[in-house]
């Protein structure tokens, strides 16, 4: 290894400098270009968020711990205002919404706290967080200077941040909070609220400073932000935002781990190779504060989710996944990251960076200070060649896209596109009944169901001349709005001649319809997250005399992005037609006495608490049956591991257990069979489309429920069917753990944490594989491959190459079977060189087990 002493010089100082850091909170935070600036000391910060709302209280602990653990300071948060005040002047911060909780929980571990409260938030939340009685304020027109939005966004902000104080949250009241958030990403839509735009911005400013928290404000994507707000960036890279001020530190607030997900589409993923890379850029290039956006996802429990059409799943392919599980190698390579960060942090606060060219597409950025402290950073930004490139008097290897991070300006501790953290496979694993662990109904005996009448049933219907927008109709109090008309034909209307069949045209603002005609289903149809809107012809048989005809329009989730978002409409807004299958003649209904019901007989009778007396059970289950309600009674499966429902054989609906919804179901919309791959290139610039999974698949068919929902045994399940399914297809299963594995080749740096040892350690040091069970008392028990050479393939199908050492799989099996961890290292002195001259890796899957 180079450079041994100063890598001990450097260690030394680093370790000074972090033992003055101050072991509480207390402090005022302010913020220079280098950075923000708590109790004094500047600070390079790595945040992620996690939204308390999609995850439970009982498992905040564990997501924090494995935040701070994957090497996070900070736990960012999005305020939902619908959430905390769903009616005006009603707050509620009970249960998933305890903020407060949440925020000390945080404070607690040892990590800083960064608050958005936005109050818009996007988020892909329904209605963009906010609170749809907003919408009937007379008058108001949302985010721009408008004082009746300006009132209730000043009192609501105010609100919470009034609550923060009263529990001394903020750092300079000794809490961990260290950053607050105004408005979101208003910059990517603020000219189309003209000149209004820039005052609302300019009040959005001041009234947030007015509050007095003692730690900064920040704006995401708005340029313009005034003084003293800091500005900052979203997005895959932002290694080339520039602040608006030289006195504002370089900030990113989303730096997206992945993509969300929609019903009807693939599910998009980001390479860890890819993230840890505009990680690094955007360090290198003079970042003091990172975001990821997810670190946790979590779960869109009940109709939380946006849009439209976000599936109840907001995994997010983020470092921790749905179910609170490691996504490795994802979450262990940026930890790998963050840690080489740290190693140049008495560094990076110091000085500014210097950059130089070392040849096309290659750079060498360093910081360095007058009293010895160097750091650097080497980066090749091409995406298809690799490169040597000559630094300081030596030879470093760099892989197209990737950072070597260089805490002492000499070594090389880590590069974005080698990974020394293992890699899992998570699986679901179904679960058998108690009773029959054989049967795949066993667990769902004993169904009683309860069918939704087709059409009017309450006694709250209305009517009304012409057709009515839904949300203005329903204020998102339901996903479902009935249409009703009753026809009078006498048999010679022109649709109803001429031997050819009757249609009926129907146009939907979306997102999803369902038509029956005299209580039979004619047809149904949906949007997609691209294109909500329906438009269908439906064949229809009337008859001579009475007709009725009613509509089911459905909401997925209401629009939460983009200028004028509020007022993007749903429902059926017409025309709706009855004409003859050639076209010859039209009759338009759109005009006449429509008969309205908000939402369904079942939710009325508040059936999803399982509770009423109108179950029936009868020897024959209705199944592939149109708006059906269905429950049953399960024990909850044993174990510790995460638990999914798997709706497999089951339609579009909600679910409820005991009394709590765990969301929309969808598993019919499956995904187009095109534009996924097998494997995903990181190289070269992320989009959400370039990396894809699931195709022909369900875009979702797992669903998350979480243990604290369940009580050991006579727990309830209600699902309400629209399309028809069959519930006696569904089943349980539990979110393992399954192989582990590794890959490293004899290029590899060695491993971050060896930079801490001692020098001869050090010098010694080599690449080296490390496997580590992921949870306590478990061991290795198998090794299922091992091979040094030219292995290929990825974790769960690994192969060998044309070279292979014949003694890899023993040794490993030796030093690695009955330990919880075990390290080797990847040389040709411990298996031997089975092919002179050729880079060789290491490549092991094993499974561990209690």
């Amino acid at each position: 290894m180079r450079g041994g002493g100063a890598v001990a010089a450097v260690f030394v100082q680093f370790l000074l400098w972090a033992l003055t850091l101050p072991s509480c909170f207390g402090g005022n935070v302010t913020y220079d270009h280098r950075g923000l600036v708590i109790a004094g000391k500047r600070r390079v910060l790595v945040s992620g968020s996690i939204h308390y709302m999609r995850s439970t209280p009982q498992m905040w602990p564990d997501l924090i711990q494995k935040s701070k653990d994957g090497g996070l300071d900070v736990i960012q948060t999005f305020v939902f205002w619908n959430l905390h005040e769903p009616v005006r002047g009603q707050y509620d911060f009970e249960g998933r919404k305890d903020l407060v909780k949440f925020v000390k929980l945080a404070g607690e571990a040892g990590l800083f706290v960064h608050l958005r409260i936005g109050p818009y938030a996007c988020a892909e939340w329904n209605y963009g967080g906010f609170p749809l009685w907003l919408h009937f304020i007379p008058g108001i027109v949302f985010r721009t200077d408008n004082e009746p939005f300006k009132a209730e966004m000043r009192q609501f902000t105010a609100k919470i941040v009034n609550m923060m104080k009263q529990e001394n949250l903020y750092a300079s009241q000794g809490g961990p909070i260290i950053l607050s958030q105004i408005e979101n990403e208003y910059g990517n839509v603020d000219s189309a609220y003209g000149e209004s735009a820039k005052t609302y911005i300019s009040w959005a400013a001041a009234m947030a400073t007015s509050l007095d928290t003692g730690v900064p404000w920040v704006m995401c994507q708005q340029s313009d932000a005034p003084n003293p707000i800091i500005n900052t960036c979203n997005g895959f890279y932002c290694d080339q935002f520039t602040p608006n001020s030289n006195n504002k530190p370089k900030m990113w607030t989303e730096n997206w781990s992945g993509w969300f997900s929609s019903f009807g589409d693939p599910v998009p993923y980001r390479p860890a190779e890819d993230i840890a890379f505009s990680t690094a850029r955007f360090y290198q290039l003079g970042g003091m504060f990172l975001n990821y956006y997810m670190y946790h996802g979590g779960t869109n429990f009940g109709r939380t989710s946006g849009g439209p059409f976000i599936t109840t799943s907001y995994d997010y392919d983020a470092p921790i996944d749905e179910y609170g599980l490691l996504r490795q190698p994802k979450w262990g390579h940026l930890k790998d990251v963050h840690k080489a960060i740290k190693l140049c942090e008495a560094a990076l606060v110091a000085t500014d960076p210097e950059t130089t060219s070392l040849g096309s597409d290659l750079e060498a950025t360093v910081y360095k200070t007058e009293s010895g402290l160097c750091a650097a950073f080497l980066a090749n930004v091409g995406s298809e060649s690799e490169a040597t490139v000559n630094f300081n008097g030596n030879s470093y290897h760099l892989p197209a896209w990737s950072v070597s991070i260089l805490p002492d300006c000499n070594t090389v501790v880590l590069n974005t596109a080698k990974i020394n953290s293992l890699a899992t496979i998570s699986e679901f694993v179904r679960q058998p009944s108690i009773d029959d662990t054989t049967a795949t109904d066993a667990f769902l005996s004993g169904w009683s169901w309860i069918h939704e009448p087709i059409g009017i049933s309450s006694d709250s219907a209305f009517t009304k001349l012409g057709l009515l927008e839904q949300i203005n109709t329903t204020a998102d109090q339901s996903d479902y709005l009935w249409y009703s008309l009753s026809i009078e034909t006498k048999g010679d209307e022109p649709f109803m001649h001429d031997g050819s069949q009757t249609v009926l045209h129907v146009d939907s603002l979306g997102h999803a319809l369902y038509v029956f005609c005299n209580d039979e289903l004619a047809g149904s149809a949906k949007g997609r997250n691209s294109e909500p809107k329906v438009s269908m012809d439906v064949p229809i048989s009337l008859i001579h005399g009475r007709n009725k005809i009613d509509l089911l329009s459905l909401t997925v989730g209401l629009q939460n992005y983009g200028a004028y978002f509020d007022k993007t409409g749903a429902g059926v807004t017409g025309p709706v037609q009855l004409k003859d299958s050639r076209n010859r003649s039209t009759v338009d209904l759109s005009s006449q006495q429509w008969t309205y019901q908000i939402g369904l007989r079942g939710e009325e009778l508040s059936l999803s608490s399982g509770t009423s007396s109108l179950w029936v059970s009868q020897p024959t289950l209705p199944k592939d049956q149109q708006l059906v309600w269905y429950k049953t009674t399960f024990d909850a499966p044993t174990g510790n591991s995460p638990i999914a429902l798997d709706f497999t054989g089951m339609g579009k609906g909600q679910a409820w257990i005991n009394g709590q919804s765990i969301g929309r179901y969808w598993p019919k919309y499956t995904a187009p069979d095109s534009g996924c791959t097998d494997s995903c290139d990181y190289r070269g610039s992320f989009s959400p489309s370039k990396c894809m999974k699931n195709c022909g698949q369900p875009t979702q068919k797992f669903y998350h429920v979480p243990r604290s929902w369940l009580q050991a045994s006579e727990n309830v399940l209600v699902l309400f069917e629209e399309m028809g399914g069959d519930p006696e297809q569904i089943s349980f299963a539990t979110r393992e753990t399954g192989s582990i594995c590794s890959q490293i080749s004899e290029t590899h740096p060695m491993a971050v944490d060896m930079w801490t040892t001692d020098e001869e350690t050090r010098k010694r040091a080599r690449p080296t594989l490390s496997l580590n069970c992921p949870f306590p008392n478990q061991v290795i028990s198998e090794i299922k491959f091992a091979s040094f050479g030219t292995p290929q393939g990825t974790c769960g199908s690994l192969s060998h190459g044309r070279c292979n050492s014949e003694k890899a799989l023993s040794i490993v099996q030796k030093t690695c079977i009955g330990s919880r961890s075990c390290r080797i290292g990847v040389s040709v002195d411990t298996f031997g060189d089975p092919c002179r001259g050729i880079i060789k890796s290491l490549a092991v899957e094993a499974s561990c087990s209690f």
